[in-house]
């Protein structure tokens, strides 16, 4: 008899409706703290709302994991639906402690749920889900799809470049000096996940130095593996995503090159305008 599995996700994913309607996908929202309450993506705000927010706030804002109790009344409304068990893939620990909250809450229920640290967000995550799906579709089982997620995870990239550093200044990530010099002499930094972690990869000038370093890295993966696809994600910037989707397209026009949205809890640290480029390995 085939199980009945249920897929839970963040808001880091950044599905779009159909992909969700598709695969039939739970989603907790994440959260960002204005001075005036608490809104959950997607659900409270639009990414446009969030942006008008952000630009206005004379307290910068901060993120917030969904809430534990959320995440056992989810599990257990899925057990009372017939689901015999979940995979639930979320946001790098690195990042929040939504996978941790995860973990708890399973402990919690009578429900068997498999929590996964993705290590990552955004692009990377679509297709964890994507190739799960497929895998439980051919046959396999719950810890063989489990498995080959969790290794994906270690062949998944994402590196992206602030507009400024203003906002990862609020964010405490940079100091003010550190901020105002990089404005001044238009330095662009690139911020790579290293092991789950964002890192402060290069400082660089300007922003076509800065996008040709993360093309590098592309090209780089590229030489070693297999890279069918890759996003070109942006923080409410779709126009420069669209134009680096260009400029992509004409040095390798076999590549399925999309435009993604990151999640407005990265726009909170990062700033309206970053840009960057995700994909996976194979």
């Amino acid at each position: 008899m085939t199980m009945k599995i249920a897929w839970i996700t963040d808001t880091a994913a950044q599905l779009d409706e159909s992909f969700i309607r598709k695969h039939n996908v739970h989603i907790l929202p994440l959260s960002v703290v204005f001075a005036d309450g608490v809104f959950r993506e997607t659900v409270d705000m639009t990414q446009e709302e969030f942006y008008d927010k952000l630009r206005v706030a004379k307290t910068h804002p901060k993120t917030s994991q969904p809430a534990i109790g959320e995440m056992v009344t989810l599990y257990e409304k899925l057990q009372q639906q017939g689901y015999d068990c979940a995979i639930a893939l979320h946001v790098s620990s690195g990042l929040s402690g939504t996978f941790d909250s995860s973990q708890t809450a399973a402990q919690m229920v009578d429900f068997k749920v498999y929590p996964i640290d993705s290590k990552i967000g955004s692009y990377p995550m679509i297709k964890m889900i994507e190739i799960g799906n497929e895998l439980l579709n051919n046959g396999h089982d719950v810890e063989e799809v489990v498995a080959a997620i969790k290794k994906i995870t270690e062949d998944s990239k994402l590196s992206f470049i602030p507009a400024n550093l203003n906002q990862l200044h609020k964010s405490g990530r940079v100091s003010g000096t550190q901020a105002f010099l990089s404005n001044l002499l238009n330095i662009k930094v690139i911020i790579s996940f290293d092991d789950g972690k964002p890192v402060m990869k290069e400082k660089v000038r300007a922003n076509k130095r800065a996008k040709k370093n993360v093309t590098d890295l592309l090209r780089s993966d590229m030489k070693k593996s297999t890279v069918p696809e890759i996003a070109v994600i942006h923080c409410n910037n779709p126009n420069d995503a669209e134009s680096w989707k260009e400029e992509l397209l004409q040095e390798f026009p076999n590549l399925k090159v999309q435009v993604l949205p990151l999640s407005v809890c990265v726009g909170v640290h990062a700033g309206e305008g970053t840009t960057g480029l995700s994909w996976v390995r194979y």
